[in-house]
C-alpha cells in the first residue's frame, strides 16, 4: 500500500513541480519589475518596493483561506482558484502601466499574492498520502520547479519588456497571465487525497503550535523568507541606483531565482542523509555569507554572488523549515498546520517587505545587508536549544 501511495505522491510531484516552474514566474516577474515600476510612478520615491510589500501582503491573506478551500473542497479547487486570480492580477497589472496608476497596479500585485499564497501550498500537498521517508524528496521534488520559473520569469520580462511601447513592462504581465492559464490546465490533472471531513479535524490548532518543534520550525520559515525577501526586494533598484542596467538587474534576478531553487535537487537527500535542522543551520549561515558579500562592495559581482548566496541559504533554510513542519502534525490536520505556518512566515514577510524600500533609501544598501545578522543569530540560537531540549527529554512524534 505504502509502494501505491508513493506512486501517485511521485507522479503528483512531478506534475506539481511542472505548475511550480510555470506559476512561480509570477512572482519573479514581480520582483524584478515591480520596485523599478514603483520608482517610475509612485507618488514619493520611498514607495517604490510597495507594490512588492503589497504582494508580500497578498501572499499573508491568501494562506489561510487557501487551506480553507482545500480543506472544504479538495487542494485541486485551492489551485484551479488560485490560478484565476494569477491570471486576472496579470491583466489588471497591464492596465494599470497603460494607465499610469500606482495605486491600480497595487491593487494587481495584491492579486498576484493571493496567486502567490496558492503556489506556496504546492511543496506540501506533494508530500500529501507519501511515506514518511518519502516527504522531504517530494517536497523538495516540487521546489525543483522554481529553477525553471527563475529562468522562465525573467525570460519573460527580457523577451516583452519594451513591446508595447511606450508602456515600459506592460505586454510582460500579458505574458504572466498567459502562463497562469498553462499552470491551471496542469494543475487540473492532479491527483490529491480527498478533503478530511470536520469531524476528523484532529487536535486543536493551539495544541500544535504550542510544540517546541513547530515553534522552532515556524520561526526559521519566517527567519528566512523575511531575510531572503529584505535583500532581494531592495536589490534591483539599489542596483539601479549604483547606474548598473537594467539588463544586469534581471540577470542577476535570474541568477537568484535559478540559486533558490537549483538545490532542491538534492535537498531532500541532504535532509534524509543530516537532518533538517542541521540543512537549516546551514541555510541560515549562507544567509549572513550573502550579507557579508553585499557589504564589500556595490560592484555587480557583490550583487550577483551575494543574491547567489541568499538564494541557496533560502533553499536549505526554507526547505528545512518545512520539512520540520511536516513532522509536527498528523495527516488529518495538515491543511491547517500548514496554512498556518505561512500565514506566519508571509505575514512577517510582509513587515520586511515595508521596510526594506525605507531602509534603502534613508540608510543605503549597507544598512539591508546589516539588519540580517541578528535574526541569523536568533534562528542559529533557537535551532541549538531545541537540539539541546530534545537531547534531555525527547519529544512524542505527532
Amino acid at each position: 500500500m505504502e509502494e501505491t501511495n508513493d506512486r501517485r505522491a511521485r507522479g503528483n510531484a512531478l506534475r506539481l513541480a511542472a505548475a511550480q516552474a510555470l506559476a512561480g514566474a509570477n512572482a519573479t516577474v514581480i520582483f524584478a519589475t515591480a520596485a523599478i515600476i514603483g520608482a517610475a510612478i509612485a507618488p514619493d520615491p520611498g514607495l517604490a518596493t510597495l507594490p512588492v510589500s503589497v504582494f508580500v501582503c497578498g501572499m499573508a491573506a491568501g494562506t489561510l483561506p487557501t487551506g480553507a478551500i482545500a480543506r472544504r473542497y479538495g487542494r485541486r479547487a485551492a489551485f484551479i482558484t488560485g490560478s484565476g486570480i494569477g491570471c486576472l492580477a496579470g491583466l489588471i497589472a497591464s492596465a494599470a502601466l497603460v494607465a499610469g496608476s500606482f495605486r491600480l497596479y497595487c491593487v494587481a500585485t495584491f492579486l498576484a499574492g493571493l496567486y502567490g499564497a496558492v503556489v506556496q501550498s504546492f511543496r506540501f500537498a506533494a508530500a500529501d498520502g507519501a511515506s514518511p521517508g518519502f516527504r522531504a524528496r517530494a517536497l523538495s521534488w516540487v521546489m525543483v520547479g522554481g529553477v525553471f520559473s527563475g529562468v522562465l520569469g525573467p525570460q519573460l520580462v527580457t523577451w516583452t519588456m519594451t513591446l508595447w511601447q511606450p508602456y515600459l513592462f506592460a505586454a510582460s504581465y500579458l505574458a504572466q497571465a498567459a502562463v497562469a492559464l498553462v499552470a491551471m490546465a496542469v494543475l487540473a490533472g492532479v491527483d490529491l487525497p480527498r478533503p478530511v471531513r470536520a469531524a476528523d479535524a484532529g487536535r486543536p490548532l493551539g495544541t500544535i503550535i504550542r510544540q517546541p518543534r513547530f515553534v522552532v520550525a515556524a520561526l526559521c520559515g519566517v527567519i528566512t523568507y523575511t531575510l531572503m525577501n529584505l535583500v532581494m526586494t531592495s536589490a534591483p533598484l539599489a542596483m539601479r541606483l549604483c547606474g548598473l542596467p537594467l539588463s544586469a538587474s534581471n540577470a542577476t534576478i535570474q541568477w537568484h531565482v535559478v540559486a533558490m531553487y537549483g538545490p532542491s535537487f538534492f535537498t531532500g537527500t541532504l535532509i534524509a542523509r543530516f537532518g533538517a535542522q542541521r540543512v537549516v543551520a546551514a541555510g541560515l549561515t549562507l544567509l549572513a555569507a550573502a550579507a557579508v558579500c553585499g557589504l564589500a562592495g556595490v560592484e555587480l559581482a557583490n550583487f550577483t554572488v551575494g543574491l547567489i548566496l541568499l538564494g541557496i541559504g533560502w533553499n536549505f533554510g526554507f526547505v528545512g523549515a518545512s520539512s520540520l513542519v511536516l513532522e509536527t502534525h498528523r495527516p488529518e490536520e495538515r491543511t491547517r498546520v500548514q496554512s498556518f505556518n505561512d500565514f506566519l512566515v508571509f505575514g512577517t514577510m510582509a513587515i520586511g517587505s515595508f521596510s526594506s524600500g525605507q531602509l534603502l533609501v534613508l540608510y543605503g544598501w549597507a544598512s539591508v545587508n546589516w539588519v540580517v545578522f541578528p535574526p541569523v543569530m536568533i534562528g542559529l540560537g533557537a535551532l541549538a536549544l531545541s537540539r539541546i531540549l530534545r537531547g534531555q527529554a525527547p519529544e512524542r512524534l505527532a
